[in-house]
């Protein structure tokens, strides 16, 4: 499914988008304290979370996590054992599924194989009565949305895994929801399609003007999608932010080391003052300084968490005016075509350094190699300290 030439850029659009710093706004989807117990098992714990309007908002985390748990309560699959979901003020409690203005696509896709494409799009409106000159529109309308006007008479077994994910897509489109709730959409895609596949359920959101809510374990995939993103693990949330907010500034070590790639420092406060913390590492034989206004004493355990990309890496000395200088060895080093990741360890001690280096020329007159002794520093404005 290519983009469409005429299509306006959502950067304008997405920029602006921010009705949760609006003390004002209204929610259009609110969780309130909301449990979900099977058994002895919490599923879901104590969670409150305001959606917004027009919200591409996405639920991260591992496998058990309660993601989707939490996304079946809304979809009315699953009662709370507590607390309370309302979605455009209307408390959801006792509502059945098919009464919810909501729709589910689920990662299976669940198409009906001895129907045609047109008529798995077509199902939820016959079973709502729809008259039959509307249906027919309707169904014209989702299969040009999603590019699949060719294939209107094709069974799903005559599709590819791509064609079925928009068949699906269309299905759950047809009824014009509320909310569309995706759970692990692209599950089934080869990477390139997945990719592709992010930025039209983008462009797709803000054609229709919906509010989409996401679950997946796939933290790229979230980062691409979502204004925001809750980050959730053993059933509660961890942080809610946006994705520029998740990756720069984690609010724990779980999420820095959830999303993406991290270096972890552990190390005691020396000092704090200025606008600067000074920490002792022994883990990796140093003392490092990093920008933070947090209120720290001296003797506080904490963590310095700097990303792979921010840290610079030389065969030559560091600048004079350098900031925490390491120096160490190169023992692995994994080529991906637009970076190199190498694994540094740090001279003298058990420590693994890794180092994003983004590959910005064709050639190199000395690239870095194995078992090279190279020069590692990283500005004090890089990495982010961690206290839990």
């Amino acid at each position: 499914m290519a983009l469409k030439p005429a299509q306006k850029a959502l950067g304008p659009i997405r920029r602006s988008f921010a009705p949760w710093l609006d003390p004002s706004a209204v929610p259009l989807i609110r969780f309130e304290n909301v449990v979900k117990r099977f058994g002895d098992f919490t599923a879901v714990d104590d969670v409150s979370l305001d959606i917004h309007e027009r919200e591409f908002f996405a639920l991260l985390g591992p496998s058990g996590c309660g993601k989707t748990t939490l996304m079946r309560m809304l979809a009315g699959f699953e009662a709370p054992t507590s607390g309370r979901i309302t979605l455009a003020g209307k408390d959801l409690a006792g509502v059945p599924p098919y009464r919810r203005p909501v729709n589910m696509m689920f990662q299976s896709y669940a198409l009906f194989p001895h129907m045609t494409v047109a008529q798995n799009i077509a199902f939820g409106l016959k079973q709502d009565g729809m008259p039959k000159p509307e249906m027919e529109a309707r169904v014209t309308e989702m299969l040009r949305l999603v590019k699949l006007e060719p294939f209107a008479s094709r069974k799903p077994h005559q599709l590819s895994g791509g064609q079925r994910q928009r068949v699906a897509l269309a299905r759950s489109l047809a009824k014009k929801p509320k909310v569309l709730l995706l759970d692990e959409p692209l599950g089934a895609l080869d990477k390139k399609l997945r990719e592709e596949t992010q930025f039209e359920l983008m462009d797709l959101q803000q054609d229709l003007g919906l509010t989409f809510l996401i679950v997946t374990h796939d933290q790229e995939e979230a980062m691409t999608v979502a204004d925001r993103i809750a980050v959730m693990n053993h059933g509660k949330l961890v942080q809610v932010a946006t994705p520029g907010e998740i990756y720069e500034q984690p609010n724990c070590r779980y999420v820095a080391d959830f999303i993406g790639d991290i270096n972890l420092f552990e190390g005691t406060v020396t000092s704090a003052q200025g606008g600067l913390v000074r920490l002792k590492s022994p883990e990796a034989g140093a003392e490092f300084v990093t920008a933070s206004e947090a209120a720290l004493q001296p003797g506080a355990e904490v963590a310095l968490a700097v990303r792979p990309e921010k840290m610079r890496v030389s065969l030559e000395p560091p600048p004079a005016e350098a900031t925490n200088p390491l120096r160490g060895e190169v023992w692995d080093i994994a080529y991906l075509g637009d970076w190199t990741v190498l694994l540094i360890k740090v001279e003298g001690t058990e420590k693994i350094v890794r180092v994003s280096r983004a590959n910005v020329t064709r050639s190199e007159a000395r690239p870095i190699g194995w078992d090279d002794k190279v020069f590692l520093w990283f500005a004090p404005d890089a990495g982010v300290l961690l206290k839990s």
